[in-house]
C-alpha cells in the first residue's frame, strides 16, 4: 500500500493501492476495502486512482459518490 497524500488534511484514507480494474482503500481505523469496475464503476475507478494519485479528495468523493459500493472488506 502507499501512503496517502492527504494534502487537505482532514481525510480519513491513510493508503491506496491501485491495480488495473480496482483500488484498495485503507482508513484510519485500519479497515481495508476493495472497490472495482464492477462494484464502483470504471468512471468512478479511474477518479478514485486520479484523486489517490493527487493525494486530495480521495474520501469525500468515497462518501460522496461510491459509498458502500465496494466489492469486498478485506480487514
Amino acid at each position: 500500500m502507499e501512503p496517502y497524500k492527504n494534502l487537505g488534511g482532514d481525510s480519513n484514507v491513510v493508503a491506496f493501492e491501485i491495480g488495473e480494474g480496482y483500488i484498495k482503500v485503507q482508513f484510519g481505523d485500519g479497515s481495508i476495502y476493495l472497490y472495482t469496475d464492477k462494484s464502483a464503476g470504471a468512471a468512478n475507478i479511474a477518479e478514485m486512482h486520479r484523486l489517490a494519485r493527487t493525494g486530495h479528495g480521495l474520501n469525500s468523493f468515497i462518501q460522496r459518490v461510491v459509498r458502500k459500493r465496494y466489492a469486498q472488506k478485506l480487514r
